[in-house]
């Protein structure tokens, strides 16, 4: 009788989130916890963590703690692989505030353990927002006093060389910010690029607006010197600029909130339907509903729908994919609904599809639906599974379901768009209670399939269905797909067909095709 030699054995494959093999500790719910490696926390907590925010089991303070211990740690440990994974998690994984803090605080433990590499190259690669100097001065500041180090002064100067020009002058300068753009040239003293004539005029009229001194605008910037003249038309003749003379906003770097203001009256069609080629991809967004209330034209309505469903525009966006489905919840007329549904699959297009049959379970626990994803967002996190699994089920041969207490089956309507099928699979949270019972859920509804994946926040309870590593045959694939990165585990992971990813991106979802396809799968970055 052969003992390995069957159809079922396949080569041992390992993914780099890993955990310890027997649970030392305790989920939030009370199940066995699996603790993992000081790396693996770490990405996991990165890449769904917001900073500063309640989630369902973890205080904004205390999750914001684990943070800076974990970069403490791996800073002085391995600055090389936050080098690659910081960079990587703003601008694959679209997170702003976590890489922008993880590289300050990577900065201060190096420098309290007597590191100096990399340290510079830490922060500037980190920001990629003409508006993320100033916030890493104030978190720098408001956290550590005004003593700031010379790594951390070139690294913010670098990036201003690179990111300050004058359209975000206009759109970043403004007096609702603690850090100006001039406090931050006084602060760090960037050198003008040599290839950017016109920064050092830059800099200095951005010293002289923040100081207040009544100087010309230089006449290097003809973008600040187009704003000056607009702002100098008198009210009663700025709407006539709206119907005969719409270039002039985008040559003075007019940006939608800042018309309503220069206008100093409501934005009606007229005007959403002037400043609508100049608006960049989130502000078009954004105002969905805007548009629609302003009465804008079907014309004009067909060029945002192009620029929204555009895969370069969707691209260079860097739009995590709820906030497509959020757009959609916001202004759900029927002339969005094609362009948006184009986007979110453009935007989720390293879901994979796969051979043979897949289990997908989205949890749709008390723990998922009873937060959001930021303070600013009106998407949970069970939302945000929801969407990967709809997304994953419409690639064929899966079934879909929903848990809790319980599960319910939910079939897709054959070539349904995505955003209705997920607004109607969301529609259904609550159905099956409210526990998270994973273990459980798995046994249910397993059925002789190729592999398991787990959208879910991995807080399951205890003592129902027992461990849920075994809930399925061990020689099936499970994926579990966490979407909180809590400190404790569900289940072992990294190797014997336990894997676990994360994030509200698909960029981790590129390692699937290599595990199933019999490779190891080194980190994402």
């Amino acid at each position: 009788m052969a003992k390995f030699n069957s159809t079922t054995s396949k080569p041992a494959v390992f993914s780099p989130v890993t955990t310890e093999a027997t649970p030392s500790g305790r989920t939030h719910e009370g199940a066995p916890g699996y603790v993992r490696d000081v790396k693996s926390e770490l990405f996991l907590l990165a890449v769904s963590n917001m900073v500063g925010e309640n989630t369902f089991y973890e205080k904004a303070g205390d999750r914001d703690d684990r943070f800076r211990r974990l970069v403490h740690q791996v800073a002085v440990e391995d600055v090389e692989w936050l080098a690659r994974f910081l960079p990587w998690l703003r601008s694959e994984a679209n997170m702003r505030s976590a890489p922008l803090v993880a590289a300050l605080e990577a900065v201060k433990a190096r420098l309290g353990a007597g590191e100096q590499g990399l340290n510079r190259q830490l922060v500037g690669g980190v920001l990629q927002r003409a508006d993320e100097p100033g916030e890493a001065l104030a978190y720098w500041t408001s956290r550590y006093g005004r003593a700031v180090p010379k790594p951390v002064k070139r690294g913010i100067a670098d990036a201003v060389q690179r990111l300050y020009n004058e359209r975000n002058l206009l759109k970043y300068d403004t007096s609702s910010r603690g850090w100006r753009f001039g406090d931050v040239i006084d602060f760090v003293h960037p050198s003008p690029d040599a290839g950017k004539p016109w920064q050092g005029a830059l800099f200095e009229h951005a010293l002289d607006r923040r100081h207040d001194r009544d100087k010309p605008v230089p006449t290097q910037l003809s973008t600040l010197i187009e704003r000056e003249r607009l702002m100098a038309m008198p009210v009663e003749a700025r709407h006539a600029v709206l119907a005969a003379e719409t270039e002039r906003l985008a040559a003075a770097g007019m940006t939608w909130e800042a018309l309503a203001g220069w206008l100093q009256g409501p934005m009606g069609k007229g005007a959403w339907e002037a400043i609508i080629p100049s608006m960049g991809f989130m502000a078009l967004l954004k105002n969905l509903r805007n548009f629609d209330e302003a009465g804008v034209s079907d014309e004009v309505a067909s060029q945002i729908a192009a620029k929204l469903s555009n895969p370069e525009e969707v691209a260079r966006s860097r739009q995590l994919p709820f906030r497509f489905y959020s757009a959609y919840l916001s202004a759900p007329s029927l002339r969005w609904g094609h362009a948006l549904d184009k986007a979110l699959s453009l935007a989720t297009g390293n879901v994979p599809a796969f051979e043979g049959r897949t289990l997908i379970l989205v949890d749709t626990s008390a723990s998922m639906t009873g937060s959001r994803v930021s303070g600013r967002s009106s998407v949970t996190p069970a939302q945000a599974a929801a969407l990967f699994g709809v997304v994953l089920a419409s690639k064929g041969g899966a079934d879909l379901y929903g848990f809790a207490d319980r599960v319910f089956k939910h079939d897709l309507g054959k070539g349904a768009s995505v955003l209705k099928e997920l607004n109607r699979f969301v529609g259904r949270s609550g159905e099956v209670g409210h526990g998270t019972q994973i273990a459980e859920s798995v046994r249910r509804t397993y059925d002789g399939h190729d592999r398991v994946i787990i959208l879910s926040d991995m807080q399951t309870m205890n003592g129902y269905g027992g461990d849920v590593t075994d809930a399925a045959p061990k020689h099936i694939p499970m994926y579990g797909f966490n979407l909180a990165g809590y400190q404790h585990a569900a289940m072992p992971a990294g190797s014997g067909n336990r894997h676990e990813l994360g994030g509200f991106s698909d960029a981790t979802f590129k390692l699937i095709p290599l595990l199933e396809a019999g490779r190891n799968a080194d980190w994402p970055f």
